[in-house]
């Protein structure tokens, strides 16, 4: 599935071999010297390097071809490159290598990507280079522990805005209405965080002043974007991530300037280029949008800008240590936030509620690994920037500070900055620093928690005596029999009683637990409270469960519980025994429909609306699902009613409504939203909120092609292009599915981000006759994929992703669809990553069966 892998133990002899000092790469996009310039570019690449030993070397680069090549100024020959590797042989000493390549653009958001705007015709480009693919744009050593100085210059249009890692020093003509700008050298850094954006952006200039000097500052965003710029809410949350930073990691900012850029199609949600960060540009907001989608931003920023120390100014060694950098980001971008907001536990409230209770999720699949994983090429690690390295790392660092102390380990971080800075480290040299500052021995630690994978049950056993006092109370500690082992938690028991307005916490006892069976004498002589809950506060990291008694106080009372990270904490809990068929569907639905509007966490309260939307599709038995679909959509529409207009919490509930809508009343309902009838007071049916009507209306048949391309009248612009194109796909008829499908399976054009929006609007309830004959095709598309066959050969891996999970078949009845599925698994050729993207998916259908039986 990856045509152009690079092994750890090939990365391994090459850094033993050789040692770089210095790019200077060249982008000439001006199109003058290739046939069709808008979709080839040149670039040069001139790298000074040393060996240490004469050798067998080879630079990586994906391109059309090798134009030339010359090593100490003696030609090598283009003819030698093969498919991502130019090799040559080296003497002992230093060298100069130089490569100019004729490189594809990019359509699949890796590489150099470029994108013209439907809504005036100008031109933007940017560089993905996470993680392999720097060599997309230009020859380079791709692997991160050969750092180096980068020096880039690009020619480009006169009329065109350039910005790199370093600020601009020097412009002048190129002719022909071209103009080159060489940017400042870097500091020593990997390829991957290289970057160059080019085109007709529009930018904003700021400054930050801090304790260690002045940064200018810059945003960026597509013209036609412009006026939704809330560049100065961007900038303010900037400087709050650097006073907090700065001040907790004791190293001032290491890179000169901050630009941030939003751009437009891209694969992930932002990348932590030095000095140059790259954003998704949707979040730049053209419609109104909850607190939740906000505080999602605000992560989002701060995350990034403090990969400027964790991963760019200290870079892991090798991808085994991906951890190092996001598993610290995700921690460090909550911690920011917790900092500065009024209430620090809502910042923990909501990394609960978001973050953490999708890594509880990835941790129960059959693909789940270590924190610190086990990546042997570029096809291992594919995969792995996933929901373990990001938020269940962060949660473990959660754990681990409440272990060590807060200031013992941030000291232990500031001396881990200090000692390796623009260096590269591995898992061993973070546990130095912080045993260095806690004098403990971590290695136990390390091996439970980073080294380890699979996620402990934690719950409570309470014997009663005839007056209702507790006699016994063990905490009981489980793990899956695949994945046995027992871990070291630190938590706190919450004590709840009902004081006639509701739950109220009583007493926290904090206590440790080491071993299967923790006796917990603190408890024992007290009165049976309502509830106790089991990691309240949320200090570690297990699966919690409810006992009888407790469940049933938390199910009648949950919304009046006061701490929202308590709530974070039972909501989690709730949905967890609800995936485990522990819980009927039934109750979890009931408790949101009755309790959401009570929610304060407005991330709790839109995760809560979509677990129950999925509880609905997927848990509840088939022969029942009509009735509690009629539920669902006429509960929504009860709670609409009584949402505060205008709120955040009226925006969520609509949204849910809009994608709960049944043939019939409902449907009429979103007919006259958007003809502007019947809206409720202080809902706007603003541009995104319109194209969710119209995704569903188009899913329901309710809306035709020549409805949707109305749609896309008023508002031609990318993000209505995507949107468009999934209305088209989710629509109930056989011609628009085939048309889906050859758009996003077998057309080798489309852009990554509408053909992501074409496979997450094509499988939907109630089109099970149309889509019958999709379950082989989709089979045959994984095959094609596995092997790398027809247009698979050289399509991107997001686009390849996006057909892997979002095209993966959902009929009503699964429990036929199971062995159908298997039976397929048990004679398809497929390779691990593959394999492993299709056993998550088979994961999430045997779990919907398993809750449906038990339902």
């Amino acid at each position: 599935m990856f045509p152009d892998n690079l092994t750890r133990d090939e990365a391994q002899r090459r850094s033993r071999l050789i040692s770089t000092e210095a790019y200077a790469v060249v982008f000439d996009l001006s199109g003058r010297e290739v046939e069709r310039p808008e979709e080839i570019f040149l670039s040069t690449s001139t790298i000074r390097f040393a060996a240490r030993e004469p050798g067998s070397v080879h630079v990586d680069l994906i391109a059309d071809a090798v134009r030339e090549a010359t090593l100490d100024g003696r030609p090598l020959d283009p003819s030698s490159f093969a498919g991502s590797r130019l090799g040559f042989s080296v003497a002992a000493g230093d060298h100069e290598l130089t490569v100019t390549a004729v490189v594809r653009y990019s359509r699949s958001g890796q590489g150099l990507h470029r994108f013209v705007d439907p809504a005036d015709g100008r031109i933007y480009l940017y560089t993905q280079f996470e993680a392999a693919d720097a060599r997309r744009a230009y020859a380079c050593f791709e692997q991160p522990d050969l750092k180096a100085r980068f020096s880039i210059a690009v020619i480009a249009p006169d009329d065109w805005l350039a910005v790199s890692a370093g600020p601009p020093v020097q412009q002048a003509p190129a002719g022909d209405g071209f103009t080159r700008t060489d940017f400042g050298p870097t500091p020593p850094i990997s390829t991957y965080l290289t970057s160059l954006v080019a085109g007709h952006y529009h930018a904003r200039s700021h400054t930050y002043t801090g304790a260690h000097g002045t940064v200018d500052m810059a945003v960026l965003c597509r013209a036609s974007l412009a006026e939704h710029l809330d560049d100065d809410e961007i900038v303010r949350i900037t400087a709050q991530g650097f006073d907090v930073f700065e001040r907790s990691f004791g190293y001032p900012y290491p890179f000169g300037k901050y630009d941030q850029v939003f751009v437009p199609e891209y694969n992930g949600g932002a990348m932590e280029n030095i000095g140059c960060v790259t954003f998704r540009d949707e979040y730049i907001f053209r419609s109104r949008v909850t607190a939740a989608s906000s505080d999602y931003r605000r992560g989002t920023i701060l995350h990034e800008l403090s990969h400027m120390w964790f991963g760019n100014l200290v870079t892991m060694r090798w991808w085994d240590d991906l951890w190092l950098k996001e598993s610290f980001a995700t921690w460090a971008s909550n911690f920011a936030i917790s900092e500065v907001d009024p209430d620090p536990t809502l910042a923990w409230a909501t990394f609960r509620s978001g973050s953490k209770s999708v890594a509880y999720r990835q941790d129960q699949l059959p693909s789940t690994h270590p924190v610190s994983a086990d990546i042997v090429d570029f096809e291992a690690l594919e995969f792995n920037f996933d929901q373990i390295t990001y938020s269940k790392g962060a949660s473990v660092l959660v754990q681990l500070v409440s272990f060590l102390g807060r200031d013992v380990f941030l000291a232990g971080v500031r001396d881990y900055f200090t000692t390796h800075a623009f260096g590269n480290t591995e898992l061993s040299d973070l546990l130095a620093a912080l045993e260095k500052a806690s004098g403990r021995d971590l290695s136990s630690w390390s091996t439970d928690w980073l080294e380890t994978a699979g996620v402990n049950t934690l719950h409570l056993e309470l014997d009663v005596g005839p007056d209702q006092t507790i006699t016994t109370a063990i905490l009981v500690q489980s793990a899956p029999a695949d994945l046995p082992t027992l871990r070291r938690h630190r938590l706190a028991v919450g004590l709840y009683d009902d004081d006639g307005t509701g739950l109220r916490r009583t007493d926290r006892i904090e206590c440790d637990v080491e071993s299967a069976r923790t006796p917990v004498p603190a408890l024992v002589g007290r009165p049976r409270p309502a509830a106790v809950v089991v990691n309240d506060d949320d200090l570690t990291y297990a699966k919690v469960r409810l006992d009888p008694a407790s469940a049933q106080a938390v199910l009648a009372g949950l919304e009046t519980i006061e701490s929202a990270l308590s709530r974070a904490v039972l909501w989690g809990a709730l949905w967890d025994a609800c995936r485990d068929a522990e819980l009927p569907a039934g109750q979890f639905v009931d408790l949101v429909l009755r309790a959401v509007l009570a929610e304060t966490g407005l991330t709790a309260v839109s995760n809560v609306l979509g677990q129950a939307a999925t509880a609905i599709g997927s848990y509840i038995p088939v022969g029942a699902r009509p009735w509690w679909q009629d539920r669902w959509q006429t509960g929504l529409r009860e709670v609409l009613n009584r949402a505060p207009a205008g709120s955040d919490h009226q925006l969520s509930v609509a949204r849910a409504f809009v994608g709960a809508a049944e043939p019939g009343w409902a449907a009429d309902q979103l007919v006259g939203w958007l003809g502007g009838v019947g809206v409720p007071e202080g809902l706007a049916i603003d541009t995104d909120f319109r194209w969710s009507v119209v995704a569903n209306l188009a899913r329901l048949g309710r809306l035709d092609v020549a409805g949707i391309d109305a749609e896309l009248s008023r508002d031609n612009s990318i993000t209505g292009a995507e949107q468009a194109a999934g209305a088209r796909a989710a629509r109930p008829d056989p011609v628009a599915k085939a048309e889906a499908w050859r758009l996003a399976v077998e057309e080798d054009s489309i852009p990554n981000g509408t053909q992501s929006w074409i496979c997450l609007r094509f499988w939907n309830r109630g089109q099970d006759d149309i889509l019958e004959p999709y379950v082989d095709r989709y089979f045959r598309a994984v095959e094609d994929i596995s092997a790398g066959r027809g247009v698979w050969a050289d399509k991107g891996l997001s686009l390849r992703k996006s057909v892997l999970r979002n095209l993966f078949p959902w009929p009503t009845d699964l429990t036929a669809f199971l062995p159908r599925l298997d039976a397929w698994l048990e004679t398809a050729d497929l390779s691990s990553s593959t394999r492993r993207v299709i056993l998550e998916r088979r994961d999430d259908v045997v779990r919907s069966v398993r809750a449906q039986q038990a339902g």
